[in-house]
């Protein structure tokens, strides 16, 4: 009996150890399989159709960074350009307000202000039309069609002819002031200039060439005919 009894404890110790060596494994499997699983999800893949180089990605559905990167450099040269044009409208407004005696808030017609800079100085001769010489009929042909788009005739009698005849109170930008400068018995319109603002005129003067003057000046003021305006 007491051997049975012995050999039934053998037995079931040898069942138990086994069952625990079976756990075991069995719990080594899983986590074998486990392990598997998360490394099949974990798995890294790989964009098919890219190419690399210095400073620029490029895949099969994206579009290299340099063109962005050009449109900005456009950009900022748009932006120099514009900030240097806008430098030298500010100084052309400064420097024809001291000579127009205004305040630059009223020098307001940049293309104008342009214009007359591209001329200044240009002497004057008889007949002459270029940036060599220029006569007054011609430099107020120039302006009025280059800046306010209407054509004008080519001497001062045709542009006096043609002209509507304002008081000189009435006078805007890119009206016409006429003078006869062949003596105080002279009926003829020798003389064109274009009014700008505050009694200034710009034309191609005998004396100082393309520039600036005043009606209220005595010469000008004694030469003074009539003041028009062309209607486009």
């Amino acid at each position: 009996m007491k051997f049975r009894l012995f050999l039934f404890a053998i037995v079931l110790l040898v069942f138990i150890t086994s069952c625990r060596s079976v756990q075991k494994i069995t719990a080594k499997d899983n986590s074998t399989t486990q392990s598997t699983k998360r490394s099949h999800r974990k798995e890294v893949k790989f964009i098919d159709a890219i190419e690399v180089t210095p400073g620029n990605t490029v895949t099969s559905k994206h579009k290299t960074a340099t063109s962005s990167l050009k449109r900005n450099d456009d950009k900022s040269f748009a932006d120099a350009n514009l900030k240097s044009n806008i430098e030298k409208a500010d100084w052309l407004q400064l420097k024809y307000a001291v000579m127009l005696d205004a305040t630059v808030e009223k020098i307001t017609n940049i293309t104008l202000l342009q214009k007359i800079e591209d001329w200044w100085g240009t002497k004057y001769c008889m007949g002459g039309n270029t940036k060599n010489c220029i006569d007054c009929s011609a430099f107020t042909a120039n302006i009025l069609g280059e800046v306010f788009h209407v054509k004008l005739p080519r001497t001062a009698q045709e542009q006096f002819n043609i002209s509507e005849k304002i008081a000189t109170e009435d006078l805007k930008e890119g009206d016409l002031v006429f003078f006869h400068t062949g003596g105080r018995k002279s009926r003829t319109i020798s003389h064109v200039g274009v009014y700008i603002i505050n009694n200034k005129f710009a034309n191609a003067s005998t004396s100082g060439g393309v520039t600036i003057s005043d009606l209220n000046d005595p010469y000008w003021k004694n030469r003074f005919k009539a003041a028009g305006r062309v209607i486009k």
